[in-house]
C-alpha cells in the first residue's frame, strides 16, 4: 500500500501476474517431477497435473476477480469523489459497479442530499444579499461610466477597485490588476509619503507624479471608517504644466518689459506735450531726441504684442479642450446633431486623427450648413480627412457650386449660441489656429469647404469597446495576508497566481528550439481574473517545423513582427510582479523561459505533481485527462494555445484546491512539499 490510497495499477498488477506465472512454473516442474517420479497414467495422470497448475490458476482467477469486483470499481469511486469534491455539481459518470454496486443509493442520496443543502444554502443567500447586490450593480456601473480614471486601494497598498477608464487611462502598464501592489503602478516615493500622512476624514491631498513620458495629477482621500483604505483619482497634467511652465510664463516674463516700454512712451509723449509751442534750437533737438525715442519704443512695443498675439494663439492651439478625434466618429456625431432621423453625411477616403475641440466644432459645422442653407444641398455630403504636413483638412463636400466668400465673412461673425459664453465662428476658428474656406473641385462637379486642423501622430482605428468584465474590483483582497508574510506560510487561498503554457517549435529545449508563444492569466483570491491575461507571440528567430504546426496551429507567418524572446519574458515578469507561478508540467515550461537573461526566482506550483501526489493510484494525469477528471472544458480552438491551456491550468488548480485542504495542505510550504515526493525527472527531459 502506498501514502494513504491504493497501489498502483501497474504495480497491482505486475504482483498479481508475477505470483501466477511463478506458481504456474511451480507447478508445472512439481508436476513434471512427479510425473516422472511415479509414472502415473489415466485420470490419475491428468489429475496429477490438474493439481499442480490449480494454485497458480487459482490465483490469477482471483485477481481476475478481485480486479474486475473491486480494485476497478474502487477506482472509479475515488474518481467520482475526487470530482464531487471538486464540483459537486458534476455529473455521475462512474456509479458504484462491481462489490461496491450496493453502495449506489447510499452514494446517490447522500449526493441529492448535498446538493439540496447546497441549493437551500444559495437560494438563501441570493435572497439576503439581492438587495445588497442591486446596489452593488448600481454602484459598478456608475463607476464604469464615469470619465475620471479612479483606483481604490487597502491599508497595504493593494488595488482592490478600477474603473474602465483607470483601465484606458494607464494601457499597456502591467502595473494594473487587482492584488498588485501600488507601486508596481506608480514606483514614486512621494506617494508613498503621501499615503502614509492622509487625514482619516477623508480631506483630499493633491500631488504630481510622473509615469512614462506624463505627468500625472493625483488626488487622494482616505476612506472615512474604512480599515485604511485609499481612493485615488487621476488627470494628465502634462498639457497644462507645459502650458504653465511655457506659454504663461513667457507672457508673465514678457509683462515687465511691456510696462517698461510703455512706460518710456507715457513719460516721452508727456515731454513732448510740455515742448509744444517752443521752437528754439535747444527745444528742436530735444523734440527730435524724444521723438526718436517713441519711434523706437513704439516699434519695440509692436513687436511684443505681436510675439502676445503668437502666444496667446500657441494657447489656444495647445488648449486642453483640443483633443484627439477619429474622423470617422466625427462625421457620426455631426450627422447626428444635423438630423438624427436621417444620415446626410458618407465618410469617403481614409479616416484619421486629428485634434479638435469636438463640441466646438459640431457646433461650427451645424451653424455653416444652416446659415448657408440656400447654398449647400439638401441631398447630403461626403466627409473627407486630407492629410498635410503638419495639419489635416477636414473636408465637407457636396455636388454644386462653391460659397462665395463674401458669405463666409458673413458667417465667421454668427455667435454661437449653443457654447459657452457665445463665441463666434472666428473665436472658434482662432482657438484652432485655423480658418475655412470654399473651394471647387478639379471635376466642376462637386465643391467643398475646407477647416485645416492639427494633425496627430497616432494611427490605426480607436481601440474597440470592450464588453463589461467582471475583474474591475475584489474587496476581499483587504482581508488578504500582508505582502511582507513569510509566503511559505501564507495560505493557499490568499496566494496570487499566476497560471502561464508555452508553445514551443518542438521538445527539444536543450537543443535548440525555443517559444513561440507565451500566455498567462492570473488568479487572485482564490478567484480567476479571466481578463487580466498576457498573451504574446514570440520570435522564434528559426523556422517553425510542420510537425509543431499540426500541434498548436502557429505558423511563420503568424510571428512575423512578433517580439523576440528576451523582450517577451521581460514584459511577462512585470506582470507576475510578486505572484506564485502556477503550470502543468512546470519542469518543461520553466525550462523554456530559464537562462535567457531574466530571473524567475519565486515559487512554482505544477498541477501535474498536485494530481499525482493526490491520485497515484490513477492513469491519466496530462491536462486533457485531468480537464475530463474535473468537468472542465477548452473553448473551441484553445486547446495547445499558451493561453487556453494558461486558463484551464487555473480552472485545474481551483478544482484541486478543496482537496488540498480536505488533506490538511494548507499552506505553499506544505504544498510545495507534496508536489517534491511526487516530481518524476523524467518530466524534465526535454
Amino acid at each position: 500500500m502506498t501514502r494513504g490510497g491504493l497501489p498502483k495499477r501497474q504495480r497491482l498488477m505486475g504482483l498479481w501476474l508475477l505470483l501466477s506465472g511463478i506458481s504456474l512454473l511451480g507447478g508445472a516442474i512439481f508436476a513434471a517431477w512427479l510425473d516422472a517420479k511415479l509414472a502415473p497414467t489415466g485420470v490419475t495422470r491428468i489429475s496429477l497435473w490438474l493439481g499442480s497448475f490449480s494454485g497458480g490458476a487459482t490465483i490469477f482467477l482471483v485477481g481476475l476477480l478481485l480486479e474486475r469486483m473491486l480494485f476497478t470499481p474502487l477506482r472509479h469511486l475515488q474518481v467520482q469523489l475526487a470530482r464531487l469534491v471538486a464540483n459537486p455539481d458534476a455529473r455521475d459518470e462512474h456509479p458504484p459497479e462491481g462489490w461496491l454496486k450496493g453502495l449506489g443509493p447510499d452514494l446517490r442520496r447522500v449526493r441529492e442530499s448535498w446538493r439540496s443543502d447546497r441549493s437551500r444554502l444559495a437560494t438563501a443567500h441570493a435572497d439576503g444579499a439581492r438587495s445588497a447586490a442591486r446596489i452593488r450593480q448600481e454602484l459598478e456601473t456608475l463607476l464604469q461610466v464615469l470619465e475620471t480614471p479612479l483606483l481604490l486601494c487597502d491599508h497595504h497598498r493593494r488595488l482592490m477597485l478600477f474603473n474602465q477608464a483607470a483601465e484606458n487611462f494607464f494601457e499597456g502598464n502591467t502595473g494594473l490588476g487587482l492584488g498588485k501592489r501600488l507601486e508596481a503602478l506608480l514606483p514614486v516615493a512621494s506617494l508613498q509619503q503621501v499615503l502614509g500622512q492622509l487625514p482619516n476624514d477623508g480631506s483630499p491631498r493633491e500631488l504630481l507624479a510622473p509615469c512614462d513620458d506624463r505627468w500625472l495629477k493625483v488626488i487622494l482621500r482616505r476612506v472615512p471608517g474604512s480599515d485604511g483604505e485609499t481612493l485615488l483619482t487621476f488627470s494628465d497634467a502634462t498639457a497644462s504644466w507645459s502650458s504653465e511652465m511655457g506659454v504663461r510664463a513667457e507672457l508673465a516674463a514678457m509683462l515687465t518689459p511691456l510696462r517698461q516700454h510703455t512706460a518710456s512712451l507715457t513719460s516721452a509723449a508727456d515731454a513732448l506735450v510740455q515742448l509744444r509751442g517752443q521752437n528754439d534750437v535747444s527745444t528742436s533737438s530735444l523734440r527730435q531726441r524724444f521723438e526718436r525715442v517713441i519711434h523706437e519704443e513704439g516699434v519695440t512695443l509692436g513687436d511684443n504684442v505681436a510675439k502676445i498675439g503668437q502666444l496667446l494663439d500657441d494657447m489656444q492651439h495647445q488648449g486642453e479642450r483640443l483633443t484627439p478625434m477619429w474622423s470617422n466618429d466625427f462625421w457620426q456625431a455631426l450627422d447626428e446633431r444635423l438630423d438624427p432621423e436621417h444620415r446626410l453625411i458618407t465618410p469617403v477616403g481614409m479616416p484619421a486623427w486629428f485634434k479638435g475641440d469636438a463640441p466646438a466644432l459640431i457646433a461650427l459645422f451645424d451653424s455653416l450648413v444652416k446659415h448657408l442653407n440656400t447654398h449647400l444641398p439638401d441631398s447630403g455630403f461626403e466627409g473627407e480627412i486630407c492629410l498635410g504636413n503638419k495639419r489635416v483638412y477636414l473636408d465637407l463636400i457636396w455636388r454644386g457650386k462653391a460659397i462665395p466668400e463674401h458669405e463666409l465673412a458673413e458667417w465667421r461673425q454668427q455667435p454661437l449660441n449653443s457654447l459657452p459664453l457665445t463665441p463666434s465662428v472666428a473665436d472658434v476658428l482662432r482657438q484652432h489656429a485655423s480658418d475655412i474656406w470654399s473651394l471647387a473641385d478639379d471635376d466642376s462637379v462637386h465643391s467643398r469647404l475646407r477647416l485645416p486642423l492639427p494633425a496627430m501622430e497616432r494611427v490605426g482605428a480607436p481601440r474597440e469597446i470592450a464588453p463589461p468584465r467582471p475583474e474591475f474590483h475584489d474587496f476581499g483582497i483587504a482581508d488578504l495576508p500582508p505582502p511582507d508574510e513569510a509566503l511559505a506560510s501564507r495560505t493557499l487561498r490568499s496566494l496570487e497566481i499566476v497560471a502561464f503554457d508555452t508553445e514551443t517549435t518542438g521538445l527539444e529545449l536543450r537543443r535548440g528550439d525555443t517559444v513561440i508563444s507565451l500566455g498567462a492569466c492570473r488568479v487572485v483570491n482564490a478567484r480567476l481574473l479571466a481578463s487580466e491575461v498576457f498573451d504574446q507571440k514570440v520570435d522564434p528567430q528559426r523556422p517553425i517545423p510542420p510537425a509543431s504546426t499540426a500541434i498548436h496551429g502557429l505558423t511563420d507567418a503568424d510571428v512575423v513582427g512578433a517580439p523576440p524572446l528576451d523582450i517577451v519574458l521581460t514584459r511577462f515578469r512585470d506582470y507576475v510582479g510578486e505572484a506564485v507561478l502556477l503550470a502543468h508540467n512546470a519542469a518543461f515550461d520553466l525550462l523554456a523561459i530559464s537562462h535567457k537573461g531574466v530571473v524567475f526566482d519565486i515559487p512554482v506550483i505544477d498541477t501535474l505533481l498536485i494530481s499525482r501526489a493526490l491520485d497515484e493510484a490513477l492513469d491519466g494525469h496530462d491536462l486533457d485527462s485531468l480537464a475530463q477528471r474535473y468537468d472542465l472544458a477548452f473553448p473551441p480552438g484553445t486547446r495547445h494555445t499558451a493561453l487556453g491551456d494558461a486558463r484551464v491550468t487555473a480552472e485545474l488548480w481551483l478544482a484541486l484546491l478543496p482537496r488540498l485542504e480536505a488533506r490538511g495542505v494548507d499552506t505553499l510550504e506544505q504544498l510545495l512539499a507534496l508536489q517534491a515526493n511526487a516530481f518524476d525527472r523524467q518530466d524534465a527531459s526535454a
